[in-house]
């Protein structure tokens, strides 16, 4: 696998469309390559961005959480699912905003669906990949690593229940998020702060299936895991989640 981090210029809220800049800043794509963008970049060009001196995070946050703990800990830190992800804050950053709070595109999916689209018209592709990223803490480790948002083009997750290991063991339970780990790979490149790079390019992919259309409803929901059913089930559910406003997803 290769990853090449693209340097765009500086966003705000509303300057651009996604299109745009990668007109400007995606000269050529290759058949077979999944371009990563930071979700920060697609809320901006979309002005999912709200002045800080104007709202309430912990209001942002009730309004774009499906469920959502109040801010106590350490960090002041709001822990929420949203998006059926276990995030910070529902996705909420500060981090060059300049003096926005920047918010998840308002449907992820249908951001990474178009941009595929875009792609394969622009440059004629048919095997070609979008993956939307942003970064989380994971538990019980310092530093933050990406995870996929939103993914089309491609199976996001691979599915090793029933195969036999180097032993002939059938295994059970396994399956690899293929979305999250070329969303680490990126988010690794694109790095964090003042890096102008909030694109990438991964090519060299023989482990991903490209699917040469949208995800349906039910690849979709395929993906998910009710926290019910989750192996940090007795975490996810013995704590006294506050009810957010986000149902659709």
């Amino acid at each position: 696998m290769q990853v090449q981090a693209l340097r765009t210029a500086t966003v705000t809220a509303g300057q651009y469309s996604l299109e745009e800049l990668l007109d400007k800043h995606l000269p050529e794509l290759a058949e077979g390559s999944v371009l990563a963008i930071a979700s920060k970049l697609a809320a901006l060009c979309e002005g999912r961005a709200v002045p800080m001196d104007q709202a309430d995070k912990d209001e942002l946050i009730r309004q774009q959480s499906t469920r959502y703990l109040p801010r106590s800990n350490r960090y002041k830190v709001s822990f929420t699912i949203t998006r059926h992800m276990l995030v910070a804050s529902a996705g909420i950053d500060e981090t060059n905003g300049n003096g926005m709070y920047v918010l998840w595109p308002e449907d992820s999916q249908a951001t990474v669906n178009r941009v595929r689209h875009y792609l394969v018209q622009r440059f004629g592709l048919k095997n070609v990949g979008v993956v939307l990223t942003d970064s989380i803490v994971r538990p019980l480790r310092w530093g933050v690593t990406a995870l996929a948002v939103a993914s089309s083009g491609f199976d996001p997750v691979e599915d090793y229940i029933g195969r036999p290991d180097l032993f002939g063991r059938k295994m059970e339970y396994n399956k690899v998020n293929v979305a999250d780990g070329l969303a680490a790979a990126a988010g690794l490149v694109m790095g964090e702060g003042e890096a102008p790079t909030p694109l990438a390019v991964l090519t060299d992919l023989p482990f991903v299936r490209f699917v040469p259309r949208d995800p349906t409803e039910a690849e979709l929901a395929s993906q998910l895991i009710e926290p019910e059913d989750d192996m940090y089930e007795p975490f996810l559910t013995s704590v006294p989640w506050e009810q957010g406003e986000d149902r659709q997803r």
